[in-house]
């Protein structure tokens, strides 16, 4: 029997797995979450965060047009002016500073996307919609991928971690990333669950009030127990404490 002509589609997969996971990675390790890195749990979560700076460019447009929107609805585009012009500002001053413009070019897209629907629709709680959409979205994509064992959590960690998909032949790290993976996405669905009946309602005031409150104050908690995790997993070795105090 000759031996079978070897698959050309498996090495294209494989390939993609890594350029995508390897993409996760770094995405993560520019986050400041490097489990490789000996920082507190409370560094990694603050620099995750983006600082007092990440903070202020996430809540403060979206806490702009709450208040605006609640005191004065009408003209909708008073409220949604503001928050737009408050991200926009942010990103100015990132590109001034010659900083990262990432965080705050996307805050300003998302404003900016969420402001024209509402605009055209003419109701203030189509601002959160795209919201809806990116909660849905990845909610969605870390359900699956931890379902069929290829959770986003552990590609990513694999890769910061130089081990690839190493972690899915080690029963302990692939149940772990599971759970992480399942966790994450219930945050996100969580969101959805909260704010949706709120969005049919149309009560803007309290959707937006909710939104910040599930935002940030849920983050952090899930980026301290995420990476608390993963350093259990991939636990320091003496000679590796030794190189970083060298």
């Amino acid at each position: 029997m000759s031996a079978s002509a070897p698959d050309p589609d498996a090495g294209r997969e494989q390939s993609a797995t890594e350029i995508f996971g390897a993409a996760l990675g770094g995405a993560a390790r520019r986050a400041g979450l490097d489990p490789a890195d000996s920082s507190s749990t409370h560094k990694v979560v603050w620099s995750a965060m983006g600082g007092w700076r990440g903070i202020l460019e996430s809540v403060l447009p979206s806490l702009a047009f709450v208040v605006l929107f609640t005191v004065k609805p009408d003209p909708l585009i008073l409220a949604l002016g503001v928050s737009v012009g408050i991200a926009a500002v942010f990103t100015i001053v990132r590109l001034l500073q010659k900083s990262p413009p990432a965080a705050a070019l996307g805050g300003l897209v998302a404003a900016g996307a969420a402001a024209a629907l509402a605009l055209w629709t003419g109701r203030g709680e189509d601002n959160f919609v795209p919201g809806f959409i990116t909660n849905s979205l990845y909610g969605s994509v870390l359900l699956i991928s931890a379902l069929v064992g290829w959770s986003l959590i552990g590609l990513a960690v694999g890769f910061l971690m130089g081990e690839g998909t190493a972690w899915r032949s080690d029963r302990r790290k692939r149940r772990a990333f599971f759970w992480l993976g399942i966790a994450w996405a219930a945050l996100f669905f969580a969101r959805l669950g909260v704010q949706l009946p709120l969005y049919f309602a149309g009560d803007v005031t309290a959707l937006g009030t909710l939104k910040l409150i599930m935002g940030l104050p849920l983050f952090a908690p899930m980026i301290a127990v995420t990476w608390l995790v993963v350093r259990a997993l991939y636990p320091r070795t003496p000679s590796e404490d030794v190189a970083v105090e060298s």
